[in-house]
């Protein structure tokens, strides 16, 4: 039921899709939106998408664009529209020096005074539509040496985008880049000074924001139309970079989020905890996922574990109950957040090119774990499409396997950049945002 409501949702979504999208992506009535972070369903798959399985810098590249500044935000796909996040750094790094603070892996680059701009980009052919710089200052923490401060992905309804840059703020701008509103929620105080990663969720007229770090943690939840307050609960929450999720259940949609002490399931009207559920580790990465009333919530820091929570009967602290169907202590999710893809629960073992299988209804290996020839280390979650599961490293390399009861190897792409962030899927299109490129990956066609 809960899978069905879900699709319903994002069905609805397609009414207001342009009358023209793109003409080379002979897609009939395909969806032509990924318009969050992990996608339509909050899972990873790409409703009726069919991209391309194997490609290289020369082969099944429809255009490569070069991107200013840094991020690992994942690009986000409306219509004929891609929206980008990035942060530009600008100004002498020496001078800048002084005034940071400093972490145990700390980013140089982000010692520099920052812009940080959203793109549109054209989805035909990789030309910038638009470009704002929404904020500039120069950052007081510096961040995880692998990180950026543009990591937090955008969302959008069609009407508004939302991107979301923590401590540097909130924006809600039109699809023509036009400034609606912004928020401007207080300065993080990270883990190690790791840096900001958490995404917004958006439901229908709610936008959530999921605020963990060293200070008071709290979840806040924004009119997407006006940006004033619905309503703003604490969290007993350390940092956290997990991406919440809305899941509809018994009429009523919850906003759930995974965190080092709890994962709880809220209100979405009015912010109030319906259930909540120990036995998580610390440094809270990875994203839950839902499907047909259960939730999938993992981490792997200095613990392993992996949760089934079942949704109907969820009242209260159900840490040890019958309400946890099953868990795990090994093949859990650190960096990279599962995969739900049907019946099957496909995870990363902590960030490395190890991947178990799980049957979502027990608990079960389906096989494996298998190890990956050729992938190490993986910070970008997986997505699939067409029976196909697509796992992409921080080296450049994209494992493609098939979805089926032997995954075997489908093929190894490599391109010549460097992925954190996660794949779009839409069409027969797979978007990749690396260190320096944006990639359209599609067939090329033959004209005669």
């Amino acid at each position: 039921m809960v899978r069905l409501l879900v699709r319903i949702f994002a069905i609805s979504w397609l009414l207001t899709l342009p009358a023209a999208a793109n003409e080379d992506s002979d897609d009939g009535d395909a969806k032509h939106y990924w318009a969050q972070w992990r996608g339509p369903l909050s899972t990873g798959v790409a409703l009726d998408a069919n991209p391309p399985v194997e490609w290289s810098e020369s082969k099944n590249i429809r255009w490569k664009i070069s991107l200013p500044g840094s991020g690992h935000s994942t690009p986000i796909v409306w219509g004929d529209r891609i929206f980008i996040t990035t942060a530009v750094p600008y100004g002498d790094a020496k001078a800048s020096r002084g005034q940071h603070v400093l972490g145990a892996h700390d980013n140089l680059s982000s010692w520099r005074h920052q812009k940080l701009v959203v793109l549109a980009i054209n989805r035909r052919d990789g030309r910038i539509t638009w470009q704002r710089t929404v904020h500039k200052e120069l950052p007081r923490e510096g961040g995880h040496y692998t990180g950026s401060l543009a990591s937090n992905s955008p969302v959008t309804d069609g009407e508004h985008l939302f991107a979301f840059f923590g401590s540097r703020g909130l924006y809600c701008l039109d699809l023509d880049g036009e400034q609606q509103w912004e928020k401007d929620l207080g300065e993080m105080q990270t883990k190690h000074a790791h840096g900001e990663g958490s995404s917004p969720a958006l439901y229908g007229e709610i936008l959530i924001i999921n605020w963990d770090h060293e200070g008071q943690s709290f979840v806040v939840a924004f009119d997407k139309r006006t940006g004033k307050q619905r309503w703003k609960v604490a969290r007993e929450e350390v940092t956290s970079w997990a991406t919440p999720i809305v899941v509809e259940h018994a009429g009523k949609p919850q906003v759930i989020i995974s965190g080092t002490n709890r994962v709880r399931g809220y209100d979405l009207a009015t912010g109030n905890v319906i259930w909540e559920c120990g036995g998580l580790s610390a440094n809270i990465i990875s994203s839950p996922v839902a499907a047909d009333g259960m939730v999938y919530a993992g981490s792997s820091y200095d613990k392993r574990a992996l949760l089934a929570i079942r949704l109907d009967g969820a009242r209260g602290d159900i840490t040890g109950t019958d309400q946890v169907v099953w868990t795990r202590r090994r093949g859990t999710p650190y960096v990279p957040s599962p995969l739900l893809y049907g019946d099957s629960l496909y995870v990363l073992r902590h960030y490395q090119g190890i991947l178990s299988r799980v049957n979502a209804k027990t608990g079960e290996d389906q096989g494996g774990p298998f190890r990956l020839s050729g992938i190490r280390n993986v910070y970008a979650s997986p997505v699939g499409a067409a029976g196909r599961v697509y796992i992409t490293d921080r080296d450049g390399t994209t494992l493609v396997i098939s979805h089926d009861e032997r995954p075997r190897v489908l093929a190894q792409n490599r391109l010549n950049d460097s992925f954190s962030a996660s794949a779009a899927l839409v069409g027969r299109e797979l978007f990749l945002r690396g260190q320096k490129y944006l990639y359209c990956i599609a067939e090329n066609k033959t004209h005669e």
